[in-house]
């Protein structure tokens, strides 16, 4: 039986994941785990105006395959359509059945808030299709149950109430995660947002704060950061 630790990154669209948890993977993957970067969408709408949407959405799915390479992971892009995703039983049911083959012992994914509507719907959906994948009653192609945690990650469009819990340091991966950053379009010649510069900024930034070079961070989804115990924690009486 193979035991070995998964890290599963969801994104709503092929980048999101990567530029959220790319230096975590890395890390992560570095240490041995398998890593798999699994996005909803490719974000194909968000085309440059010499390319069709349908030869954008290609270029995404090849981009995304190269910097999973370059971080030491594994991509994955489902057949669903940039900024129509829904919350559907369908989607659901797909997501879980993914999560019994993929079996991940942590899943990384967007915050519960976002001004784009398929950022907001991801985590809803990872949180719904946990308890499809992890309880036996339902079947799903046959595949035994699963049941995974998971966490959210930081991106600029989903910060409304994003108060990190854990800053991870990616010092030693933070070159690697920016040169896997640049093999993505969007990212460096977006006339919209400075993504490049901002993730190099951030990396920075939360570093600072965990006295570190560079890092990223993750917070616990809402209502699971609870401590229980005689007193403060950490300092119990």
């Amino acid at each position: 039986m193979d035991n070995k630790k998964h890290l599963v990154v969801v994104g709503a669209h092929c980048g999101d994941g990567e530029i959220q948890a790319g230096a975590i993977a890395n890390k992560y993957a570095k240490a041995g785990w398998e890593v798999t970067f699994l996005h909803l969408t490719a974000g194909e709408k968000g085309n440059p105006p010499h390319i069709s949407v349908e030869d954008y959405r290609e270029q995404k799915i090849r981009e995304a395959e190269k910097v999973a390479e370059i971080l030491g992971g594994k991509s994955i892009t489902l057949d669903y359509k940039d900024a129509e995703l829904s919350f559907s039983e369908e989607l659901i049911s797909h997501i879980a059945t993914l999560m019994r083959e993929l079996r991940p012992t942590i899943v990384i994914t967007h915050w519960e808030n976002s001004i784009h509507s398929d950022h907001a719907l991801c985590p809803r959906l990872i949180q719904a299709a946990q308890l499809k994948a992890g309880l036996a009653g339902f079947d799903l192609s046959g595949l035994k149950p699963h049941y995974y945690p998971y966490l959210h990650s930081e991106n600029w469009e989903d910060m409304e109430g994003y108060v990190p819990d854990i800053f991870v340091d990616v010092s030693d991966e933070f070159e690697t995660y920016l040169k896997a950053l640049s093999q993505y379009w969007f990212i460096m010649n977006s006339s919209s947002f400075r993504y490049y510069d901002y993730y190099s900024a951030l990396g920075t930034v939360r570093g600072c704060v965990a006295r570190v070079k560079y890092a990223q961070t993750l917070k616990t989804p809402t209502g699971t950061n609870v401590h229980k115990g005689n007193g403060i924690p950490g300092y119990d009486l």
